[in-house]
């Protein structure tokens, strides 16, 4: 795949804090790349490097082609929603003639055609969204960058618009960054997953690969191995799917919380050498109660730097 930006060294600094640190990223055409990460992981400070909106202390970002970004707030113009997106395609430059097209073109692309003549003032949050991305789509850049796209909408709004944008934002002509909030998302839109932890990336590949066998016991927390047992020399992080209540299971704890959820009970199970969390069907145990459990699968990591059990140092 031919590279459309790079990020090589990339590092930014604010009031003697380090935001990135070391920084490299490529991004490629007909790709399209999730990044995800906690709060203050630097995933939004990383999309405005990129988008040229901040300037990093060290490190370069180099582009082949234009680059357009939708950040969080979709400020849209007190116009109507066409006239929101012809107005980014006149900061662009694009022809008079050919903006009501290309405007048009790009809001039946995100489910929005019909508000085209709606005023922007009158627009539910996820009719916004809409509008804020067909703005970046309409100019047609080579690299695409969106930030949290889904931030802010309902459950039944995100993933409606979640499945517009699917087909939207992909493109072979173009690379495609979008930084998201949930997991899920993430396995949703990506060919290629990046996690970012503490300023750096600390995972990348495939959403199968990351989520599910994660490169170090940190980024194994961040995916979803909320539980940890220790075995000797090793740590055996699981999810709660690798847990099982099992009267004759080897593992023996004390149900220390329980909280009902859609599909059961989920239980927060303290041993002596970890603890883990597993999905029960209802009634389930009860606070304080002593329940044996059985593991299906995991991921194994050296107790001491965090890393794949039985790899090579």
């Amino acid at each position: 795949m031919t590279t459309l930006l790079r990020a090589e060294g990339v590092e930014v600094e604010f009031g003697g804090r380090s935001i990135l640190k070391a920084v490299d990223l490529e991004l490629r055409r007909g790709e399209v790349t999730t990044l995800i990460g906690p709060n203050g992981a630097g995933k939004t400070t990383l999309l405005e490097v990129l988008a040229g909106l901040d300037r990093p202390a060290r490190g370069t970002v180099g582009s082949d082609g234009t680059i357009a970004a939708a950040l969080q707030g979709a400020a849209l113009a007190r116009r109507t929603v066409l006239q929101n997106v012809e107005l980014a395609l006149a900061w662009w430059g694009i022809p008079r003639a050919a903006r009501t097209h290309r405007a048009r073109a790009a809001l039946e692309r995100v489910g929005a055609g019909h508000l085209a003549d709606q005023p922007a003032r009158t627009l539910s949050g996820g009719e916004a969204r809409r509008v804020h991305l067909a703005r970046a789509l309409a100019v047609e850049p080579d690299v695409l960058l969106l930030d949290e796209p889904f931030a802010g909408l309902d459950l039944a709004t995100r993933a409606d618009l979640l499945y517009t944008t699917q087909d939207a934002i992909r493109d072979d002509r173009r690379a495609t960054l979008v930084v998201v909030h949930d997991r899920a998302e993430a396995w949703a839109l990506a060919d290629r997953v990046i996690v970012m932890l503490g300023g750096s990336i600390a995972a990348q590949g495939a959403p199968i690969d990351v989520f599910l066998h994660p490169p170090s016991l940190d980024v194994a927390r961040f995916v979803g191995f909320v539980g940890t047992i220790t075995d000797g020399d090793d740590v055996l992080a699981l999810r709660p799917s690798d847990v099982r209540i099992d009267p004759g299971g080897p593992h023996l704890g004390h149900i220390r919380t329980r909280i009902p959820i859609e599909d059961g009970i989920r239980l927060h199970v303290e041993l002596d050498h970890g603890d883990v969390v597993v999905v029960a069907d209802p009634p389930g145990p009860t606070v304080g109660e002593t329940v044996r459990f059985s593991t299906i699968g995991g991921e194994r990591f050296r107790r001491a730097d965090g890393y794949p059990a039985g790899e090579a140092e």
